[in-house]
């Protein structure tokens, strides 16, 4: 998939009217100078860095979290509706953690953390358009992202730290702690991180969604057609019949693994 830069530019527009909308001062003031020193890279940022994932395409990440936002809203009224205390959390700290939770996607401050990719073999074989650039040191996409906030003057409280923290929910085992304790006094004292993740599975299902089903089911129209190639009495063309190799290969749909394959 790819955005017009008019769309671009319009999701930009919209992310600002959320920050305006819903983040209170004084921190709104930092964060607006935040994303407006970065607005460029943050602006053109791919949410993923290979098509298998999630918009991995330039303004991917703006997109993403816009949806993300919306979602989480959303999943707030849906949350409420069912009985659950909403007195744990604010408007704004479920909009905040929202807009910053993949913040960590964007790098250093000096550095990206997606580049283009070099090598055409992986581009166009595996599908990624993007790699990592191994100029930024390693950490969490959360842990960057709080970091990168911290370091701009930009506050954020307990609740959003965690919600930050733990928004790929048990996706990933570091979130155990804080989603897995058997003690009450252990689990979360707000429903605000389940919220988050929930529109973050949302989001990223649905853009997978957009980017894949149209060609796995156009794949599988194509794939419907059998070899019907016999020779007379309904005896196979032995000199036709497809080696043990080929059939292998022609069940994979990924063409990175059917050049691996066919190098072994």
């Amino acid at each position: 998939m790819n955005l017009t830069p008019e769309q671009i530019q319009g999701n930009w527009i919209e992310l600002m009217n959320y920050i305006e909308k819903y983040i209170s001062e004084p921190r709104k003031e930092n964060i607006l100078a935040f994303y407006d020193q970065y607005s460029e890279r943050l602006m053109l940022m791919p949410a993923a860095h290979k098509k298998e994932y999630h918009n991995a395409f330039p303004g991917g990440y703006v997109e993403h979290v816009l949806r993300v936002i919306r979602c989480a809203i959303k999943q707030a009224t849906l949350w409420e509706e069912e009985g659950c205390d909403m007195s744990t959390f604010t408007t704004e700290e479920l909009v905040f953690s929202a807009l910053n939770h993949d913040l960590g996607k964007m790098g250093s401050e000096d550095e990206d953390s997606y580049i283009p990719q070099t090598d055409n073999w992986r581009r166009e074989k595996l599908g990624e358009d993007y790699m990592f650039n191994t100029k930024v040191p390693f950490a969490s996409i959360p842990d960057r992202g709080l970091f990168l906030l911290q370091s701009h003057g930009i506050s954020y409280t307990f609740n959003e730290m965690i919600a930050i923290q733990t928004h790929d929910g048990l996706y990933d085992k570091a979130n155990e702690k804080y989603l897995m304790p058997y003690m009450p006094e252990q689990k979360p004292r707000t429903s605000l991180p389940f919220i988050l993740h929930q529109a973050d599975l949302m989001a990223a299902r649905i853009e997978f969604e957009r980017e894949w089903l149209p060609r796995l089911k156009e794949g599988k129209k194509s794939g419907d057609k059998q070899n019907t190639n016999f020779t007379l009495g309904n005896k196979p063309n032995m000199s036709k019949k497809l080696s043990t190799k080929t059939k292998a290969l022609g069940s994979f749909k990924s063409e990175g693994l059917k050049n691996i394959f066919n190098s072994l």
